[in-house]
Protein backbone atom coordinates (compact mmCIF):
# COMPACT_ATOMS: atom_id res chain seq x y z
CA UNK A 1 0.00 0.00 0.00
CA UNK A 2 1.32 3.42 -0.95
CA UNK A 3 2.09 5.81 1.93
CA UNK A 4 0.97 9.44 1.99
CA UNK A 5 4.60 10.50 1.47
CA UNK A 6 4.88 8.32 -1.65
CA UNK A 7 1.59 9.59 -3.09
CA UNK A 8 2.48 13.24 -2.40
CA UNK A 9 5.96 12.74 -3.95
CA UNK A 10 4.37 11.21 -7.05
CA UNK A 11 1.89 14.10 -7.41
CA UNK A 12 4.56 16.75 -6.74
CA UNK A 13 7.01 15.24 -9.24
CA UNK A 14 4.35 15.26 -11.97
CA UNK A 15 3.79 18.98 -11.32
CA UNK A 16 7.32 20.32 -11.01
CA UNK A 17 9.77 18.31 -13.10
CA UNK A 18 8.84 20.23 -16.27
CA UNK A 19 9.98 23.41 -14.47
CA UNK A 20 13.42 21.93 -13.82
CA UNK A 21 12.66 21.29 -10.15
CA UNK A 22 13.09 18.05 -8.21
CA UNK A 23 11.48 16.71 -5.06
CA UNK A 24 14.19 16.03 -2.50
CA UNK A 25 12.09 14.77 0.40
CA UNK A 26 8.46 14.59 1.51
CA UNK A 27 7.51 14.40 5.18
CA UNK A 28 3.92 13.85 6.24
CA UNK A 29 3.33 14.13 9.99
CA UNK A 30 0.02 13.66 11.81
CA UNK A 31 -0.43 16.42 14.36
CA UNK A 32 -3.23 16.62 16.94
CA UNK A 33 -5.90 18.11 14.67
CA UNK A 34 -4.27 18.28 11.24
CA UNK A 35 -1.46 17.01 9.04
CA UNK A 36 1.85 18.76 8.48
CA UNK A 37 3.13 18.15 4.96
CA UNK A 38 6.72 19.26 4.22
CA UNK A 39 8.07 19.09 0.70
CA UNK A 40 11.71 19.94 0.06
CA UNK A 41 12.47 20.97 -3.52
CA UNK A 42 15.64 21.86 -5.38
CA UNK A 43 16.94 22.80 -8.80
CA UNK A 44 20.26 23.59 -10.44
CA UNK A 45 21.43 26.88 -8.90
CA UNK A 46 19.01 26.59 -5.96
CA UNK A 47 15.35 27.40 -5.44
CA UNK A 48 13.86 30.84 -4.90
CA UNK A 49 11.00 32.03 -2.73
CA UNK A 50 8.96 32.37 -5.95
CA UNK A 51 9.66 28.70 -6.78
CA UNK A 52 8.39 27.65 -3.35
CA UNK A 53 5.28 29.84 -3.63
CA UNK A 54 4.47 28.51 -7.09
CA UNK A 55 4.86 24.88 -6.02
CA UNK A 56 2.79 25.53 -2.90
CA UNK A 57 -0.09 26.96 -4.94
CA UNK A 58 -0.07 24.17 -7.53
CA UNK A 59 0.51 21.29 -5.12
CA UNK A 60 -2.06 22.53 -2.59
CA UNK A 61 -4.77 22.42 -5.27
CA UNK A 62 -3.75 18.91 -6.37
CA UNK A 63 -3.62 17.58 -2.80
CA UNK A 64 -7.11 18.97 -2.17
CA UNK A 65 -8.50 17.22 -5.26
CA UNK A 66 -6.88 13.89 -4.30
CA UNK A 67 -7.66 14.33 -0.57
CA UNK A 68 -4.08 13.45 0.34
CA UNK A 69 -3.55 13.53 3.22
CA UNK A 70 -7.18 13.18 4.30
CA UNK A 71 -8.63 16.14 6.17
CA UNK A 72 -6.96 19.42 7.07
CA UNK A 73 -3.27 19.95 6.52
CA UNK A 74 -0.58 22.61 6.55
CA UNK A 75 1.69 22.57 3.51
CA UNK A 76 5.30 23.76 3.77
CA UNK A 77 7.51 24.00 0.68
CA UNK A 78 11.19 24.83 1.11
CA UNK A 79 14.69 24.29 -0.17
CA UNK A 80 16.68 21.45 1.38
CA UNK A 81 19.13 23.94 2.89
CA UNK A 82 22.84 23.58 3.54
CA UNK A 83 22.27 20.43 5.60
CA UNK A 84 20.34 18.79 2.76
CA UNK A 85 18.77 15.44 3.66
CA UNK A 86 20.08 12.40 1.80
CA UNK A 87 17.12 10.15 1.29
CA UNK A 88 17.20 8.45 -2.10
CA UNK A 89 19.88 6.28 -3.69
CA UNK A 90 20.68 9.05 -6.15
CA UNK A 91 21.30 11.48 -3.26
CA UNK A 92 23.99 9.25 -1.79
CA UNK A 93 25.59 8.73 -5.22
CA UNK A 94 25.45 12.44 -6.09
CA UNK A 95 27.13 13.57 -2.87
CA UNK A 96 30.01 11.09 -2.75
CA UNK A 97 33.05 13.04 -1.61
CA UNK A 98 30.97 15.26 0.71
CA UNK A 99 30.92 15.40 4.49
CA UNK A 100 27.77 13.88 5.95
CA UNK A 101 26.14 13.13 9.29
CA UNK A 102 24.37 9.79 9.65
CA UNK A 103 22.04 8.82 12.50
CA UNK A 104 21.28 5.11 12.82
CA UNK A 105 18.17 3.29 14.01
CA UNK A 106 20.35 1.11 16.24
CA UNK A 107 23.96 1.11 17.39
CA UNK A 108 26.73 -0.02 15.07
CA UNK A 109 30.15 -0.56 16.64
CA UNK A 110 28.83 1.02 19.85
CA UNK A 111 27.45 4.25 18.36
CA UNK A 112 24.48 5.67 16.49
CA UNK A 113 25.97 8.88 15.09
CA UNK A 114 28.64 9.02 12.40
CA UNK A 115 30.21 12.09 10.81
CA UNK A 116 32.71 11.89 8.00
CA UNK A 117 33.26 11.77 4.25
CA UNK A 118 30.85 9.79 2.12
CA UNK A 119 33.29 7.86 -0.07
CA UNK A 120 30.96 5.36 -1.78
CA UNK A 121 27.45 4.01 -2.06
CA UNK A 122 27.55 0.35 -3.02
CA UNK A 123 25.47 -2.75 -3.49
CA UNK A 124 26.60 -5.12 -0.76
CA UNK A 125 25.77 -8.75 -0.14
CA UNK A 126 22.91 -7.68 2.14
CA UNK A 127 21.73 -4.59 0.22
CA UNK A 128 22.84 -0.98 -0.21
CA UNK A 129 25.81 0.17 1.87
CA UNK A 130 27.02 3.69 2.72
CA UNK A 131 30.81 3.84 2.99
CA UNK A 132 31.93 6.60 5.34
CA UNK A 133 35.45 7.58 6.38
CA UNK A 134 35.79 9.29 9.76
CA UNK A 135 39.13 10.07 11.40
CA UNK A 136 40.93 7.68 9.07
CA UNK A 137 38.58 4.79 9.88
CA UNK A 138 36.21 3.31 7.27
CA UNK A 139 32.66 2.35 8.23
CA UNK A 140 30.30 0.30 6.06
CA UNK A 141 26.80 1.24 7.10
CA UNK A 142 23.82 -0.75 5.81
CA UNK A 143 21.32 1.65 4.21
CA UNK A 144 18.33 0.08 5.95
CA UNK A 145 19.87 0.92 9.36
CA UNK A 146 19.99 4.66 8.63
CA UNK A 147 17.30 6.72 10.36
CA UNK A 148 18.51 10.03 8.89
CA UNK A 149 21.39 11.25 6.77
CA UNK A 150 22.29 14.86 5.96
CA UNK A 151 25.04 16.81 4.29
CA UNK A 152 27.19 18.47 6.91
CA UNK A 153 27.82 22.14 6.32
CA UNK A 154 31.43 23.15 6.91
CA UNK A 155 33.15 26.48 6.53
Amino acid sequence: METYEEKIRELAEMLITADGLEVVLVECLKMKSLWLVRVYIDKEGGVTVDDCASVSDKLGDVLDVHDVPPGQYTLEISSPGLDRPLHRDKDFIRYCGSRIHVRLLEKLEGRRDFRGELTAYEDGAEGKVVVLVANGETFRIPREKIARANLEYTL
